[in-house]
């Protein structure tokens, strides 16, 4: 059967036999670049506010998206439809893979919320990839699992008979994620990280969507960031939680365009046989889940399946996020090294109206955002060079086009929180006034540490390197105890 997995990847992953690049693509990421020449160029031989031409072409972009974003999500303002009964569709049965390596102090948190669960799932098999922290003494002695040895899946838990350990050797994420998609037998899988937290519905609520949805695929939750309580922690929560707010409105309003491609591996849903016919998570990506989502639609333009993703408002998470800049950049340079990664393997995607709005917008959209950080860092390096150069002329305009998009990020930011607010019901997670304070201080300081981590993570690619590194979170458990504490 893994042999029927691996021949499944090698058929429908453009990573193994390269197709044709068609000039478009070639054109568009060609272009974009050449552009950042052309405009940091000018910065050495021009005056006035269009020597900052790298950053007006920074400025422009990211506005014409938040209007995008701001028009397509729109419909959140109106009344929510009321999904249908449970009753009226057949919900598919629903399996949850945990993949953990080393995550004995967060796990039982994450499986105390899915014994927790409205709609429990008939399955939830722990891939315990090569842990040697006490994951396995946890496993037998809290949860009553008899060792199975490794590559074998074991005996239920007499405690929670949905619940089993898939005990495997060290080969990462993917690979463990591949083995209990072989192993389990549910109809819809939900890939869990073990450091993220589900809300007492999130499983009900995405067994309903894959019921009522016979074409739906994948399907993401939305998440909550969680760090640790010490000052750093505090600020990179902050900044976080409402770069997510943000982000999965975009997702909402890519996904009314046909054209969403990024979920998170942490907490989705997964129609069990689309992913095992295109061959499961590839483990040479960095961003498997990203990655997935590519080859699914790309599986699904080409045979004409029709295949939908989606994000789901009613299903929600908290996940353990980096809380300090070491975690946060190390996160940054693997997610956009991973998306560099995709972006080439599916280069031939870009511009091509076979894949419909997906080919003709969101990837166009992509190849720029390959170069966007570095537009960013660019045009702050050019802003500080001006500025002690003394060349006042420059920097004065400059400074005003500047707080003129501080303007719009300020509607933006609080446009995205009522939304959010609306879609998901969750009032308790986010602020006006901390929006409002996010958006003043963010593009000096976490949007450049974004953009950072974005320029490690071109030089991870360009290296060719696959690690993640070592992620040290703690959030996740610390907010378990003061919540413990808070209720005592």
């Amino acid at each position: 059967m893994k042999n029927t997995l691996e021949e499944a990847l090698a058929r429908t992953s453009p990573r193994f036999v390269p197709p044709p690049t068609p000039f478009a693509s070639i054109a568009i990421h060609l272009g974009v670049m050449a552009l950042w020449f052309v405009l940091f160029a000018r910065a050495f031989f021009l005056h006035g506010v269009v020597a900052w031409s790298t950053g007006i072409a920074y400025v422009v972009y990211d506005t014409v998206l938040l209007l995008f974003v701001a028009w397509k999500a729109r419909v959140l303002l109106a009344p929510a439809a009321t999904p249908a009964a449970a009753g009226e569709a057949k919900l598919p049965t629903l399996g949850v893979i945990v993949a953990a390596h080393n995550e004995a102090a967060v796990l039982p948190i994450t499986l105390d919320a899915l014994f927790a669960q409205t709609r429990a799932p008939q399955q939830i098999v722990i891939a315990d990839d090569g842990s040697t922290d006490g994951t396995a003494a946890l496993l037998a002695q809290r949860y009553g699992l008899a060792d199975p040895g490794v590559g074998q899946l074991s005996a239920p838990s007499p405690q929670y008979p949905n619940l089993r350990w898939l005990k495997l050797a060290h080969g990462g994420k993917a690979r463990a994620l591949n083995a209990a998609l072989l192993a389990i037998a549910t109809e819809t899988v939900m890939t869990v990280d073990a450091d993220t937290l589900l809300e007492p519905d999130a499983c009900a609520a995405m067994a309903s969507a894959f019921g009522r949805e016979p074409a739906l695929v994948a399907a993401a939750g939305l998440l909550t960031p969680v760090c640790d309580h010490t000052l750093s922690g505090r600020f990179f929560q902050w900044f976080q939680t409402y770069e997510y707010i943000r982000n999965f409105i975009s997702r909402f309003a890519w996904m009314r365009a046909d054209s969403l491609l990024l979920i998170s591996g942490a907490f989705a849903g997964f129609r069990r046989d689309a992913v095992m016919a295109v061959g499961g998570f590839d483990a040479d990506c960095l961003v498997e889940d990203y990655e997935l989502i590519h080859r699914l639609r790309r599986y699904s333009a080409l045979r004409g399946l029709g295949w939908d993703v989606r994000v789901l408002g009613t299903a929600r998470a908290r996940t353990d996020a980096p809380g300090t800049l070491t975690t946060f950049l190390r996160q940054r340079r693997r997610w956009f090294a991973g998306f560099l990664q995709t972006q080439y393997w599916y280069r031939d995607m870009t511009g091509n109206r076979q894949y419909g709005k997906l080919g003709l917008m969101m990837l166009p959209v992509k190849a720029f955002d390959t170069v966007q950080p570095i537009y960013g860092l660019t045009a702050f390096a050019l802003l500080i060079g001006f500025l002690f150069d003394g060349r006042f002329t420059i920097v004065l305009p400059v400074l005003g086009v500047i707080v003129g998009k501080i303007a719009i990020d300020l509607a933006f930011h609080l446009y995205s929180v009522h939304l959010y607010r609306r879609w998901s019901g969750d009032r308790t997670h986010s602020s006006f006034g901390m929006a409002l304070l996010a958006a003043i201080f963010e593009p000096f300081s976490f949007q450049l540490m974004r953009h950072s981590g974005a320029a490690l993570g071109w030089l991870h690619f360009l290296l060719g390197r696959r690690k993640w590194g070592v992620q040290n979170r703690t959030g996740l458990a610390a907010a378990r105890s003061r919540e413990s504490a808070a209720s005592q």
